[in-house]
């Protein structure tokens, strides 16, 4: 056992997508987000109007400030007390710049939290190599070591997780008027990834378990999986069947209700707000559907304290690794072949 793996853990670093906050930052977010992907230019014009229809400003970074100023207060009043920093993806504050600054402020050996609850290539391990990356580049700058980074586990079967969203969707099925609650449809979306993509990892599998636990706890009521947002050509197959066929399904049959819990997000993301509230709300009045849209977890205060378990779990091995259903607490360590990029990437 190296040094590193005995030295105490000394910060937390929350790892998100990123968001434009502003019209300008629009164009050059996509082109982050697009870079090497082929994706024709007008298919990206269209979803930078759909940020420019809500100012150009997508809601996930201030969601995720909210998130860590709860978590802030929560450490500081339990510990353990842990500096947080924040890094993103595709926008600042850019993980390039959060790892240089954990490194010049001493920090050696940080904890990291990915604003996802599911494994698959773009949720997990592709915010480590995006770590692994930042890490190596600020190496290859300075004679300061980068931090060592160590992921805490996917939290998809979390019982404090599986409480945050069954509460999320009780307040909005009290949206529903009571006679017509015992009829109504829940509808669970996730973000649509290519098949081979999924192949490759258990995020469909995790999704459904979430769906059954989080039904567990609920009343009564037809549930579904669906998808949403998928972005690949026709010809490419995706995770379906996408929530807009369904609602048509839905109308179809007679179904007057339906609640959409997205159940694939932890806070709201422009998927979220243009492709639920915007898209599949019209979708649903031009159907005759009553829709209602579940809250993300965000900042409930069970999520929050989920955290701090996912935190004290990995600093103290005698303290309980939480977890629902029959596959228990996902690994901490992730196998080399554990979420492989689909085969057109490879």
């Amino acid at each position: 056992m190296s040094t590193l793996d005995t030295e105490p853990y000394d910060a937390l670093l929350v790892v998100s997508f990123g968001g434009p906050e502003g019209p300008a930052d629009v164009m050059p977010f996509l082109e982050n987000v697009l870079r090497g992907r082929n994706v024709p230019r007008e298919r990206m014009l269209e979803v930078a109007e759909h940020y420019q229809r809500f100012g150009g400003v997508s809601p996930i970074n201030a969601q995720v400030r909210a998130m860590i100023a709860a978590l802030e207060k929560l450490l500081a009043a339990e510990g353990p007390r842990l500096p947080i920093y924040w890094g993103n993806r595709n926008w600042p504050p850019l993980l390039p710049d959060a790892i240089a600054k954990m490194a010049t402020d001493g920090r050696r050996r940080a904890l990291a939290f990915v604003n996802s609850a599911y494994s698959s290539y773009s949720s997990c391990r592709q915010y480590r190599e995006n770590i692994q990356a930042a890490q190596e580049s600020f190496s290859k700058t300075t004679s300061i070591a980068a931090p060592r980074v160590d992921k805490l586990r996917a939290f998809y079967n979390h019982p404090l997780f599986i409480k945050a969203t069954v509460d999320r969707i009780r307040s909005a099925f009290e949206q529903i008027p009571a006679d017509r609650r015992a009829a109504l449809h829940l509808l669970y979306t996730a973000h649509s990834i290519p098949l081979s993509m999924a192949a490759n990892c258990r995020y469909a599998a995790q999704l459904d378990e979430t769906c059954r636990l989080v039904s567990a706890s609920l009343p009564q009521c037809q549930w579904h999986l669906v998808y949403q947002s998928r972005s690949g050509p026709p010809s490419q197959p995706w995770l379906g069947p996408d929530i807009n066929d369904h609602l048509a399904e839905l109308a179809g049959r007679g179904v007057r209700d339906v609640v959409i819990a997205p159940i694939g997000f932890v806070s709201d993301h422009m998927e979220v707000i243009y492709d639920l509230d915007t898209e599949a709300r019209a979708r649903c009045e031009e159907l005759g559907i009553n829709m209602v849209r579940a809250g993300t977890v965000g900042t409930h205060p069970a999520f929050i304290a989920m955290i701090r378990e996912l935190i004290l779990e990995r600093i103290d091995a005698r303290h309980p690794r939480l977890a629902l259903g029959a596959a228990g607490a996902s690994h901490d360590l992730c196998p080399l072949n554990c979420c492989l990029p689909p085969a057109a990437r490879t």
